[in-house]
């Protein structure tokens, strides 16, 4: 039976649809008028918001990462102290969180080349805050001596993004098998992360 929207709703239904087909067919397979179909609408209907595959992802990027925020924020909510290393962390666990959910949504929005994602307000904006958010907490932290002294804020920032993102994909790509990584893969993520909090935490070498 055909799937049939909802009036006034026709963006979130197709990127639902678009979804379910990116994990039946994968997104090289994706189409407009294939995501119509699944959606149970006309052919011509998504051109009325979306002009071409690209489009359509990154509504698809956008909703990714409003999902994204939201996750931060709530993992930002649990932290029960204000110290800056311990919401930093608490950002890592958002994210961690939020992929293990959303692993389409992070496949897509993570591809720059499927998505215009400079073009679109939306995913600048909140991609941004969160960066600036770990801007601060970072400089607070370096301020308190929570972290080693002489290390670039920017470089720490890269480590963290790269960390983060680095996990999850090789989670998504299937990598943990073979790197022999034992137990629930959100446990061993998490383990992971504290790991890397505790480096960045970790008292400079002596000379």
């Amino acid at each position: 039976m055909r799937k049939r929207y909802h009036h006034g709703n026709l963006v979130d239904s197709l990127i639902a649809a678009a979804i379910e087909l990116i994990e039946e067919k994968g997104v090289e397979q994706l189409s407009v008028r294939e995501v119509a179909k699944k959606a149970g609408v006309s052919p011509g209907a998504p051109f009325r918001h979306f002009s071409n595959k690209t489009a359509l992802l990154t509504a698809v990027a956008e909703q990714a990462i409003s999902r994204l925020t939201d996750a931060v924020q709530s993992a930002l909510e649990k932290v029960d102290n204000d110290l800056p290393l311990g919401r930093l962390r608490a950002i890592g666990l958002g994210y961690l969180e939020w992929a293990i959910a959303n692993p389409t949504h992070f496949q897509i929005v993570s591809s720059r080349s499927l998505i215009d994602f400079h073009g679109s307000e939306r995913l600048v904006r909140q991609n941004n805050e969160i960066r600036q958010l770990m801007v601060a907490l970072i400089a607070e932290a370096q301020a308190r001596g929570d972290l080693r002294a002489g290390v670039a804020p920017d470089d720490l920032i890269l480590s963290s993004r790269a960390f983060i993102y680095g996990v999850v994909r090789m989670w998504i790509d299937g990598h943990f098998k073979e790197w022999q990584v034992e137990g629930p893969p959100d446990a061993a993520m998490h383990r992971a992360l504290d790991l890397f909090i505790a480096l960045l935490s970790a008292a400079p070498a002596q000379n």
